[in-house]
C-alpha cells in the first residue's frame, strides 16, 4: 500500500505493508478514543513527476501489465507528467487540504511509483542547492 501524507506545503510517499483496511481501521480507532472527527472517503489524487525521469518507463509498463484502472499516467506538459491515482482520503474533514491519502496496487507498480517519485525528490533537491 502507498501511503501519501498532505501538508500546507508538500506532500511524503512511504509504501508500507499494511493494508489499506487495517490502516483505516487504526485510524478509526484513534479518532474515537480522542473524540475527534474523522472523514474516510473515496478520492482520487494527483501529482506531477518530471517526463524524463529515468525510472518511469519501468513504471509505465509495469501500469500496462497489471492492467488496473486505479493508476494512469499521462502528458501534463512538454516537462512534467500527471500521475493520478485512485484510493482513500483519510483526514480530519472533508475540507482540508491536510491528511492522509492510500492506495494499493500491485507490489511492482508499487515500487517503481514509490522509486520515481524518490528520484523526482532527488534531482528537486539538486536544484534547490544550485540555487543558493
Amino acid at each position: 500500500m502507498l501511503k501519501f501524507t498532505y501538508t500546507e506545503t508538500s506532500f511524503h510517499l512511504d509504501r508500507l505493508a499494511q493494508s489499506l483496511e487495517e490502516l483505516v481501521a487504526a485510524r478509526v480507532i484513534v479518532a474515537m478514543r480522542v473524540g475527534q472527527s474523522l472523514c474516510v472517503e473515496p478520492i482520487t489524487a494527483s501529482f506531477l513527476l518530471p517526463a524524463d525521469l529515468p525510472g518511469l518507463h519501468y513504471l509505465e509498463t509495469e501500469m500496462q501489465r497489471e492492467g488496473s484502472d486505479t493508476i494512469s499516467v499521462c502528458a501534463a506538459d512538454a516537462e512534467y507528467v500527471e500521475v493520478s491515482l485512485r484510493g482513500t482520503w483519510v483526514a480530519a474533514d472533508g475540507e482540508t487540504a491536510e491528511g492522509v491519502f492510500v492506495t494499493a496496487l500491485c507490489d511492482r507498480t508499487e515500487f517503481f511509483l514509490l522509486k520515481c517519485w524518490q528520484e523526482a525528490q532527488t534531482c528537486a533537491s539538486f536544484v534547490k542547492e544550485a540555487g543558493d
